[in-house]
């Protein structure tokens, strides 16, 4: 009687649980996965990287905005936060703009400007214009048998020197007698030069370019280009010292901003070269000392911006926890043109919410991964990787206990060597940390194959993109990770990478193996091994 009513009941019950029965029908990873679909992709990026959101730059409101929606839409999926007492979904990355006011040179009634008229090597703030002295000194040089430094007072005054070295008339270097260049020529030769001068008690250091004058306005307007790029200014950490600045000011100037400070002329400059080369040794100084006043305006901005976390507790594995990111900003508005970063990296920002919510969905059936995931969208990569950098210094839960972290950073257009060629994703990473991930990785693709290419894991590939993700701070960690990416197109930090160009097909294969992957990580049986440690 008891197998006849069990019989009956059954299909019943599911008749009366309609919905209840089918969710659990699709309780598997295949059918978690196909719930990442083109439409919802192109749902979230039609918000991310519309105009209104003017570029997402890091600590702008439009960012601050993205950020919220991407909260919320974690808090609908059901993860939590995890961030503070009141287990916030947002973890303020503490960072600050240092950039310059004033920042000029005043020299026999002329103004000399930053980014105009030199560019600097190393700067130590002088917030209200200074008189100082300057000697020029030749090539700033004290070595074997060398020295610019005898019988010269530089205490408290800004020294003037050549850039690099002498070299003779056979154009072998004076100070080695051979071709090979001495440390005085060399890459970062001016921080030998600032640390010479500093220890002998000078106060700055004015390095005369040995380019051309038409070469070094070059330079200073490929300078102001970059800072156009990127604002007057610098983001960095709130805790950590400045990297532009320090106690001891380094400027490079043109040659004839030189010749103008010292009174003299350009042909005059190459007159001492050459009897500096004939002597073979520092000659009595040519120039009279001269008075400049010098101005270095520094100024701090606190900015805020947020990494989101979104925190999927596991069940019996649930201390170790999978880390899924993307970056979230972008480089905002350059010129009145908005720079929408629909590919990058709007693209993996919302492969992370589609791949959240299948995972959000299992939980809500009783299928939680055994393992914790945290979904974390991160700020300020297009600044120099800051916000994950931030995250692993003040990590939510201990790095040791981090199995992994996969990262997705463009993953929605296709690049010049891949068009007509069918589905495909690099992936970059898998392989250096941990042989398991990397096989993790292959038995997941063949669910559904896409072509899986490897060539910019190269230890040599030119480009670095191991170095120019999220992932590389994690990885630095000796953290296993796997970085999707879908390559470089004309349309790669220009206006011009749009939504309308979006492949959402191929996106939405993608992220479902970013979801099959990350689904066999959080639930195998045992915790990935590092086991390789290739570059």
């Amino acid at each position: 009687m008891k197998k006849i009513i069990k019989t009956i009941l059954l299909p019943l019950v599911c008749i009366l649980s309609f919905v209840s029965c089918r969710t659990i029908a699709q309780l598997t990873p295949d059918s978690l996965a196909k719930t990442i679909t083109a439409e919802d992709l192109k749902k979230h990026l039609v918000f991310i990287a519309s105009d209104s959101m003017r570029g997402r730059d890091t600590g702008s409101p439009e960012q601050r905005l993205a950020a919220k929606y991407i909260a919320a839409k974690f808090e609908s999926y059901g993860l939590k936060g995890v961030v503070g007492e009141d287990k916030s979904h947002l973890q303020l990355v503490d960072l600050v703009n240092r950039g310059w006011g004033d920042f000029y040179v005043k020299a026999h009634d002329k103004k000399y400007n930053y980014l105009t008229d030199f560019i600097s090597n190393s700067i130590a703030p002088m917030p209200k214009e200074e008189a100082i002295e300057i000697v020029f000194i030749g090539y700033g040089i004290e070595d074997k048998g060398f020295t610019d430094f005898e019988k010269v007072d530089i205490k408290d005054k800004v020294v003037v020197v050549f850039e690099g070295e002498p070299r003779l008339a056979d154009g072998n270097y004076l100070i080695s007698g051979t071709s090979e260049m001495s440390k005085w020529s060399k890459d970062g030769s001016w921080k030998e030069k600032m640390n010479l001068a500093k220890s002998k008690g000078a106060k700055g250091l004015l390095i005369i370019s040995k380019q051309s004058i038409e070469d070094f306005e070059k330079t200073v307007k490929q300078r102001q280009t970059i800072m156009k790029r990127f604002g007057n200014a610098r983001l960095g950490f709130r805790e950590m010292s400045d990297p532009q600045g320090s106690d001891f000011a380094v400027l490079t100037i043109g040659q004839n901003m030189g010749a103008e400070l010292l009174k003299t002329t350009v042909a005059e400059f190459e007159s001492v070269k050459e009897k500096i080369a004939t002597a073979k040794k520092s000659i009595d100084n040519s120039f009279k000392n001269q008075q400049i006043s010098l101005k270095i305006e520094r100024t701090i901005t606190g900015i805020e911006t947020y990494n989101v976390l979104g925190y999927l507790e596991g069940t019996d594995k649930k201390d170790e926890v999978v880390v899924v990111s993307a970056h979230y900003d972008h480089v905002g508005v350059q010129d009145g043109k908005i720079y929408n970063g629909a590919d990058d990296d709007g693209s993996g920002t919302v492969s992370v919410l589609e791949v959240a919510q299948a995972f959000g969905e299992a939980a809500k059936s009783g299928q939680k991964p055994r393992r914790s995931i945290l979904f974390m969208t991160v700020t300020g990569e297009e600044k120099g990787l800051l916000g994950s950098e931030y995250y692993v210094k003040h990590p939510i839960f201990p790095l040791a206990n981090t199995v992994c972290d996969i990262n997705i950073d463009m993953v929605g257009r296709t690049d010049k060597d891949h068009e007509g060629t069918g589905d495909y994703i690099y992936v970059i990473g898998s392989d250096k940390l941990s042989s398991e991930l990397h096989s993790a990785l292959l038995e997941q693709n063949r669910k559904s194959p896409i072509e899986l290419d490897f060539r910019y894991n190269d230890p040599n590939d030119p480009n670095r993109f191991y170095y120019r993700s999220d992932h590389y701070n994690f990885a630095k960690n000796k953290i296993p990770v796997a970085f999707f990416f879908n390559g470089v197109h004309d349309d790669y930090h220009q206006p011009t990478d749009d939504v309308e160009k979006i492949e959402f097909n191929k996106m939405e294969k993608r992220a479902r193996l970013v979801f099959n992957l990350t689904w066999e990580i959080a639930n195998r049986e045992k915790r990935l091994a590092v086991d390789s440690d290739k570059k």
